[in-house]
């Protein structure tokens, strides 16, 4: 099968994208993939170190103020977005089209369904983003990651319950390479704090703040993801600190299912495809969503999981290292609670996403029309 991929921006675009494209070449390794994404985003750089074919293309979101010139400038780009988009596919003829969201999807995925190219896209959020809205009603297949999302794609011609494809691929990952690639004891807990693939600031000072709180901590050890533009700043300031021996403090982890196999408790974000990976593996959470996102989609999906009693939910503006920090001893000193939650995560995870995408596939590729 030829496959396109295409989804940036965030990691959360980036790897359900991946996890298809992985299955897919475990199930055949004659499969040949395609990823189109932009230079801007940050796919260039995480989709190259798989070894997969990269081309790209260039294009803005939309901002609220409907007539402004960024807006007449976005339209344009949108429409060579396409006219590249359509170029790229006619050389590349693939079977299928997989989008999982981001600006760039509208060019690549509406430019297949114009050329009569079997398209699926992906919806990681409990509320749907605004090029997903878009294209719902061109596409042939939605994917979503959580159940009641299929309320959002009335128009749609069929959307289907998958869960997100990186659940997949975080079931595979070892935790003895995880333990052993930040040299962590193979006894203690961990609690993984990590503010997503950009890093958060607002979830790096109250990490700061909590730093000399946890002194009082016993076999747990804490791995600090400041995102690569925030390490400097803040190992800088850790430098003037007293800081315990069980505080690792990494820019970013290129190998987070392996950390996620062996950590005890999650401290993030709330962006859909990791929440994905930690419900596959029962990883109880404290979710802080970014305020800064559109439809305040991570608050939705927080919600759900505290809902189903598998994560604890502080907001950006009641989060400080005083409540951080109670809220992690609650966790992780109970470990009858840690185990409720656990379980009550697990069973919210749909750990055969990647392949429920590629049945998907396979039946759009048996109605193929062809360019």
């Amino acid at each position: 099968m030829r496959v396109v991929l295409t989804g940036g921006g965030t990691g959360g675009h980036i790897y359900p994208a991946l996890a298809v494209g992985d299955r897919l070449r475990q199930e055949d390794p004659a499969t040949e993939l395609l990823y189109i994404g932009t230079n801007e985003g940050l796919e260039r750089e995480i989709v190259g170190k798989r070894g997969i074919p990269f081309e790209a293309v260039r294009i803005t979101g939309f901002r609220r103020k409907l007539f402004s010139a960024h807006n007449v400038k976005t339209v344009v780009r949108f429409l060579r977005g396409v006219a590249r988009s359509k170029k790229l596919l006619r050389e590349f003829k693939p079977d299928v089209v997989v989008g999982t969201g981001g600006f760039v999807c509208g060019p690549v995925v509406y430019a297949a369904a114009k050329l009569g190219i079997p398209t699926l896209i992906h919806e990681q959020n409990v509320i749907p983003g605004l090029t997903n809205r878009f294209l719902s009603r061109y596409v042939d297949c939605i994917a979503v990651s959580f159940k009641g999302s299929e309320a959002h794609f009335k128009k749609a011609a069929k959307v289907v319950y998958t869960g997100n494809p990186s659940a997949s691929a975080a079931l595979r990952a070892d935790p003895r390479k995880g333990r052993d690639s930040l040299q962590l004891p193979k006894i203690s807990s961990i609690v993984l704090i990590t503010g997503g693939s950009r890093g958060a600031r607002a979830l790096n000072e109250a990490v700061l703040d909590m730093i000399p709180l946890l002194h009082s901590q016993k076999d747990v050890d804490f791995v600090w993801v400041t995102g690569e533009a925030y390490y400097e700043t803040y190992t800088g300031k850790l430098s003037e600190m007293k800081v315990p021996d069980f505080v690792r403090v990494v820019p970013y982890l290129h190998n987070m299912p392996e950390i996620l196999a062996a950590t005890s408790l999650v401290v993030s974000r709330a962006g859909a495809s990791f929440l994905a990976e930690i419900t596959a593996m029962g990883i109880p959470a404290i979710l802080i969503p970014s305020p800064n996102v559109t439809n305040n989609h991570q608050q939705a999906n927080a919600r759900w999981l505290q809902k189903e009693h598998a994560a604890e939910l502080i907001l950006e503006n009641e989060l400080n290292g005083a409540k951080l920090f109670k809220t992690v001893e609650k966790i992780i000193s109970d470990p009858i609670r840690q185990e409720h939650m656990s379980r009550r995560s697990k069973s919210l995870g749909q750990p055969d996403a990647a392949q429920l995408v590629i049945r998907e596939l396979l039946a759009l590729q048996k109605g193929k029309k062809g360019i």
